[in-house]
């Protein structure tokens, strides 16, 4: 009798491990929850992350100079607001692809826009938007991620209009 038992033992351990084992291997797509009465802004109203994924946290990425022989601190140096969001998403482009991921990972962005003086200080969110909709929500790339835009008082450099940041999520693969 003690001999069965412990053999049964064994083969329940085994089984708990094997199941174990292939349920961590067995990794859940993201679900991104639409905003609702069918909405059509470009953004989820959440993104669940199920477990067995990697989260990765992008750090804030700022735009390259439109124009590098113009004078800094100058309008044409950076470029306007839409000129700028293009810029730091094809910088984000870029250090995804380097990841190993791509624009369909990004699951979070908080965007800090400033005012732009050409626009009475106030942010220029539909420039911003005009970019945005470039990379979010198109037949190419169309998941939507959770996304917060606020204005803030200043960036790194007089002129600078945008930083985002992402939370990206690798699955594996």
């Amino acid at each position: 009798m003690k001999k069965s038992s412990v053999s049964i033992s064994a083969s329940m351990l085994f089984f708990a491990v094997s199941m174990a084992t292939l349920s961590a291997t067995v990794v859940a797509d993201v679900i991104r929850h639409p905003l609702p009465n069918n909405s059509k802004f470009p953004i989820a109203s959440a993104v669940e992350v199920p477990a067995g994924n990697t989260i990765v946290f992008q750090s804030g990425t700022i735009p390259g100079p439109a124009n590098p022989d113009a004078e800094p601190g100058t309008p044409a140096f950076f470029g306007d607001t839409k000129t700028q969001t293009i810029s730091v998403f094809e910088r984000i482009k870029v250090n995804l692809k380097r990841q190993g991921m791509d624009m369909g990972d990004i699951v979070k962005l908080t965007v800090f826009l400033v005012g732009d003086p050409a626009n009475g200080g106030k942010m220029d969110f539909g420039g911003f938007m005009e970019a945005y909709t470039l990379y979010f929500g198109t037949e190419e790339q169309p998941n939507l991620p959770a996304r917060s835009a606020l204005q803030v008082a200043a960036l790194v450099q007089p002129l600078m209009f945008v930083e985002i940041e992402a939370i990206t999520v690798r699955k594996k693969r």
